[in-house]
Order: structure tokens, then sequence, then C-alpha cells
């Protein structure tokens, strides 16, 4: 038996901002609703230095916002007022104000928010924790593997990985990024618009709320453009498909409950689903139709020893990478324990860093077929390794809510 010694430090796997680290799972309420967006400095900015913001409802374009009245009476139930989200309230991270139970979460849609230069503000490094709380191992811990070094996906990514993504929201501390992936919808097969990724992406967890403003940008820098050049990349570059805001999410009760910011606490049921909706709107199409491919979920995934490898896929930003390239691990897992309560996770070797949180994990069963099996969820905050919970029936009912949720829409 070997378990993980509380003398290293770590970082939860998550997404991560400019001089600090997020957390973040979620279950939005209404309809997405488009608003104007107000200056929030020069990361709402392109990089000519002009505002992206529009006025311009996403479904009218006649310049006026309409939400139903019976939408702006559910949010004033909440103690949100249209008017002033907008102009900027939802900056205001107070505790009686941060909405935290599952059915809270609202995500109304602010029109060209996420710029490109917020979305590259987004990528800095994560910020190193204790894991003195990953304790209680089951007795199945298996030795820490050895690194595997992150391989850099071709682009474009839309042809190599057209699943993967990022998301991005706000959080107290500020901008925040993670990883994504794209999934398949039971209730409307070849049409999904669900995203999976990491609890701690749209949730802050037993000592906060939902995060804000999140919104899904699949196969970001498609052609793969280094940092530099995306310094003064258009929106449409950095987005060639869009910017997908989430109408509605979930994460496990568990990962609200227990859910830590900082080391292993609630990893075990660290993920989540969000549906999305174009901001823009996309011609009728879902986001499985605009990417072309989603990866079916298997929450059947075989135990450790019959896995014989893990393609984890992710964005990283964290030295000494920059959040602009997208790359992928593969490994034959092991296993680690976190509490003997909680399920066994996957553990597999990884140099990737903070920013590949949420991203999927893909494994071929044995019809030759590849299904997502987990989600980055923590490693080490030198690299090395990551580590994502296994796939079982809370997960299962995570997804099953969120599909049914949409299924006659």
């Amino acid at each position: 038996m070997r378990s993980i010694r509380p003398s290293f430090t770590a970082r939860r796997g998550r997404g991560t901002r400019r001089g600090t680290s997020p957390a973040l799972a979620a279950v939005a309420l209404a309809a997405a609703l488009a608003l104007t967006a107000t200056a929030c400095g020069s990361s709402d900015t392109k990089a000519d230095g002009k505002s992206t913001a529009s006025a311009t409802s996403s479904d009218t374009g006649d310049g006026k916002i309409k939400i139903p009245d019976n939408i702006k009476d559910k949010l004033k139930e909440r103690g949100i007022d249209i008017d002033r989200w907008k102009g900027g309230a939802w900056k205001n991270w107070n505790k009686d104000d941060w909405l935290r139970e599952a059915d809270d979460y609202i995500n109304p849609i602010i029109q060209g928010l996420w710029s490109s230069g917020r979305m590259r503000d987004a990528n800095d490094p994560d910020t190193g924790v204790d894991t003195n709380d990953i304790s209680g191992d089951q007795g199945v811990t298996d030795p820490t593997p050895a690194a595997v070094d992150a391989k850099a996906v071709t682009p474009t990514y839309h042809a190599n990985a057209a699943t993967a993504g990022k998301v991005f929201f706000d959080s107290p501390e500020g901008t925040m990024v993670c990883s994504a992936t794209v999934v398949e919808d039971p209730a409307h097969p070849g049409k999904s618009n669900m995203v999976w990724t990491a609890g701690h992406c749209v949730h802050a967890g037993k000592k906060g709320g939902w995060y804000r403003n999140i919104a899904f940008v699949p196969s970001y820098n498609n052609s793969g453009q280094s940092a530099a050049q995306l310094e003064t990349a258009t929106r449409e570059q950095v987005a060639p498909y869009g910017v997908w805001w989430a109408d509605w999410a979930r994460t496990s009760q568990q990962w609200i409950d227990q859910g830590g910011e900082t080391g292993g606490q609630g990893s075990s049921y660290d993920y989540a689903v969000i549906h999305v909706t174009p901001e823009k709107g996309s011609g009728g199409k879902s986001l499985e139709e605009t990417v072309g491919s989603a990866l079916p979920v298997n929450f059947n995934a075989p135990a450790v020893p019959k896995v014989s490898s893990i393609t984890a896929t992710g964005y990283p930003e964290a030295k000494p990478y920059d959040g602009s390239t997208l790359y992928q691990c593969t490994d034959k897992p092991g296993r680690l324990s976190i509490n003997a309560s909680d399920p066994t996770m996957y553990r597999i070797g990884c140099t990737m860093t903070g920013g590949s949180s949420g991203g999927g994990w893909v494994e071929t069963g044995s019809d030759g077929k590849p299904s997502l099996v987990s989600n980055t969820s923590i490693g080490p905050v030198t690299s090395g390794w990551l580590a994502g919970p296994r796939l079982g029936d809370v997960a299962k009912g995570v997804y099953d809510s969120v599909s049914k949720k949409f299924a006659d829409q």
C-alpha cells in the first residue's frame, strides 16, 4: 500500500486566473438572456482597443432586449435585477448575493463580454496549494506514476480534436479558464448542446456558490497561433466556432457540499455538465453539428486493471505552458484513493498544468470506439501526474438531469 505523502504541495487541477486559481459548478435557471455588456477594463476590449460589447439582442438584432416577464419575475425572486446585472451587478460577490444551491444558478448572456483579450487574460498560472487533506487511503492507491510529457495537438484542432475547447467564467478572484469536452445528448442524437467539465469549473464548492458568465469556446485558437500572435488576434480567430453560453448546468451535490478550493476534498465527484446556447445564433445548428462531433460518456468504465490506456486533453497555461495550445497525455491509469468512503479515482502520468482542469479523459472500449470516462480534477503543483473521478451512478444522474431538462426543446 502506498498513500500520498502529506509533505508535498499540489494544486487543484482546475482552471486558472491571473495570480490565483478558480473553482465552479452550476445549474442554470432560465433561458439565456441577451444583455448589453459594460466596459470592464482592458480585458473587455479587442486588440485594437475598441469595445466588443453589443447592445443587440441575440435573437432579434434590433437593439432591444426582449426578456419574458415570467423570467424577469423568476430572477427577481432570487434578488436579481436584470438592469443592474447587465450594468455590472454580476461583479457583486457578497456572500448573501452569491447564489449557491443547485437550482439557483443564472447565466444571462452579456453580448461581447468574452472578447479575445478577455479570454487571453484568463490564462495565468495556478496557485500551489497544500494537500494535507488528501487522506483516508483505502489501501488501493498505486505508486505515483512516472511523468508523461504532454504532446501538442497538431492544428487545426477542429480536425484533430473537434470535441475539445475552453470554458471561461468569472469568480470573486477574477476571470478564470478551464478545459471541456462536447458530449452526446441522448435526448437529441446528433444534435447535442451538452459540454462536460469539472465541478470546480462551475461552482466553488462548500465555501462558495455558482460562478458567473460561463461560456464554452470549442476549438479555441483552432489554427494554433502562438501567444504572441494571439495578442493581435480577433475574436473570430480565437473562437471560429463561436462563443456558447451556459443556459443550464449541473454538478454533483457532493461537490457542492464537500468541494474544497485546495487538495482533494470532493474530487471523486468533481464533474459537471453544462447545456449551452450560441451567443450570436448558429443558424439553427446545435453545438455538435457546428463542431461535427460529440463523445459518448461511459458510466460503466472498467476498473483500472482492465484499462490499457487513457488520453487526457486540455489547454494547460501554468508554466511552462501559456494556454494557447491544446495538449494531450496518454498513459495506463493507476488508482488514487482520497477518502475511504469515496470512489477511487483514476491517475495518470502527465505534465499538463493549471488550465487543463475539466478536460476530457478518453478510453477506447472493446468495441474500438472512444468514450469519455473522466475529466481532469487534481494534480501536484510541480506537475507530473493528474487525477480524475471515475464516472458512476452519481455522474450519470448529473448527465441525465441536463439531458431531460431540454428533451422537449
